[in-house]
């Protein structure tokens, strides 16, 4: 139950491997392919799929903020893929190969039309296998709001460290925050908004963290006005509606977590009404799980892994 990231270097997301080779390693082709949303924009898509056998399910994968889907977030799909399920990604508005301004979110629902537009299409590929959610942060939040839009017809849900809480240390100061709702309504492509580097407090392994900012596509300015608000907006829409979560649910955070505050998913698991739901506060570990050392990686992964397995088989 080895993660990808296992052969990936601070200089290189494939380690010593060709793309190709490193995609053989693991069972799995990559596909990738633009797709034109409902306003126009070009997004990236992207999809692995496991080689030489059926696959047992389908992982829809929803990344993060100022991240894609095809640098770490990649590993994790391949990941997922080489346990044996099809796996789909799609880069956001404004992140990654996808067209819009870098990293500006003016709608959430927007975001969450062009996740389900392109999960339903790919869902008509594997009908009769179950569908699971997967999101990392931002795209946490994304999945339980997809569920939300969609009840009763995903297999189950897994979110990593998910955007269910803004952790104060995270939070611009005040007067800032206090300010937003005014400000972002005359400047909301603006980045000015005061935070901490995501990636210095998110990857505990430097090497991690090093490959992490080698992203080409990767953003690096300061939150948008509008998006900062976007977010907040997003977080205050779960928990008043956690109690509508309906299904399978395992949620993973690091205890250590300053970027999403751990805080928030136990108030999610403890309100969210599923009856099959799990929740696995780790200690001492950080924001991104999969910049934990090797043996923390595989903790939390080999969990991950098992549980859509079981849920897999369960639903099949």
């Amino acid at each position: 139950m080895v993660h990808p990231c296992i052969d990936a270097t601070e200089d290189n997301l494939f380690g010593s491997f060709e793309p190709e080779a490193f995609y053989a390693r693991y069972g799995v082709t990559y596909i990738e392919e633009m797709v034109q949303n409902a306003r126009g924009l070009r997004q990236c898509t992207r999809s692995w799929i496991p080689v030489d056998q059926n696959p047992k399910g389908v992982v829809m994968v929803c990344h993060g903020y100022g991240a894609d889907s095809g640098w770490l977030v990649q590993l994790t799909s391949i990941g997922f893929a080489s346990q044996g399920f099809a796996v789909y990604a799609i880069d956001h508005q404004g992140h990654g190969k996808s067209e819009g301004l870098k990293c500006y979110i003016p709608d959430i629902k927007a975001i969450i039309d062009d996740c389900i537009e392109f999960f339903d299409a790919k869902r008509q590929n594997h009908k009769d296998l179950p569908v699971f959610l997967y999101g990392e942060s931002l795209g946490g939040a994304l999945a339980l709001l997809i569920h939300l839009k969609q009840p009763g017809i995903w297999a189950g849900i897994v979110i990593n460290g998910p955007m269910c809480g803004i952790s104060a240390k995270f939070k611009p100061p005040w007067p800032a925050e206090n300010l937003l709702h005014l400000i972002a309504g005359f400047i909301p492509t603006w980045p000015i908004v005061p935070t901490k580097d995501i990636a210095a407090v998110s990857f505990k392994e430097p090497w991690k963290r090093k490959l992490c900012v080698k992203n080409p596509h990767r953003y690096t300015g300061k939150p948008r006005m509008g998006t900062a608000l976007v977010c907040i907006q997003t977080v205050k829409e779960i928990e008043a509606r956690s109690s509508e979560v309906t299904a399978p649910l395992l949620i993973v955070h690091g205890e250590l977590d300053v970027v999403t505050d751990p805080e928030g998913s136990r108030r999610l698991y403890e309100t969210a009404a599923s009856t099959d739901k799990t929740l696995r506060i780790y200690p001492g570990m950080w924001h991104q799980l999969i910049g934990e050392p090797p043996e923390n990686v595989d903790k939390v992964f080999g969990e991950i892994y098992a549980w859509l397995d079981t849920h897999a088989s369960q639903t099949s």
